[in-house]
């Protein structure tokens, strides 16, 4: 149910909201692709896909905004209201800023880096799916509320599953994803190893 039960509804909720938005006349300045992979646990191979086969050019492609596991605490946490973000600032300054700006405006959640940091031993970073995005040099940001006992395991279900939490983390990912999709030019990479 979290990993991620919990992601694929937020990116179908994100979706939803653009949908409106254009419903209503106020769409995005820049096309916006919400997309559901597959087999992030054999090797990110549903993102590695989509990056060998693009339905739009990688080069037109702003950023990469991943949300896997949104739906409960770890034991690092005494509230709900936190996300990990993980990869904002390794590529792009100005993703980094526009999460900052949008969570102060629309979500304040604590945003916790700790697994952002080069030397975490999970090195989330590339594990999951927006690595494939950011190794071919677009920004990409991964929001991850973090593991818990029922990490990987059958025990890991809906019944335990924090929909406002989850709710919150797409509302932070949809207000980035709409200020992305509307400046008047395309965040610069500009952070090089």
């Amino acid at each position: 149910a979290d990993d991620n039960a919990s992601g694929t509804s937020g990116v179908m909720e994100i979706a939803q909201a653009f949908h409106n938005a254009r419903q209503r006349g106020f769409g995005p300045r820049r096309s916006v692709l919400c997309m559901l992979v597959t087999g992030e646990e054999k090797g990110l191979l549903g993102s590695q896909y989509y990056t060998e086969h693009p339905i739009l050019p990688l080069e037109n492609t702003v950023a990469n905004i991943n949300i896997d596991m949104i739906g409960r605490m770890d034991l690092l946490h005494d509230s709900p209201d936190y996300t990990y973000v993980i990869g904002s600032d390794r590529l792009s300054t100005e993703l980094h800023e526009i999460n900052e700006e949008v969570n102060k405006k629309y979500t304040r959640l604590e945003l916790d880096y700790t697994y952002n940091a080069e030397d975490d031993p999970n090195q989330f970073y590339y594990r999951s799916d927006h690595y494939n995005f950011a190794k071919n040099g677009i920004p990409a940001i991964f929001y991850f509320s973090g593991t818990h006992e029922d990490y990987h395991k059958p025990t890991d279900t809906a019944d335990k599953i924090m929909f406002e939490k989850a709710a919150n983390i797409a509302r932070l990912a949809y207000h980035t994803a709409w200020e992305l999709a509307n400046r008047d030019k395309r965040i610069e990479v500009d952070v090089v190893d």
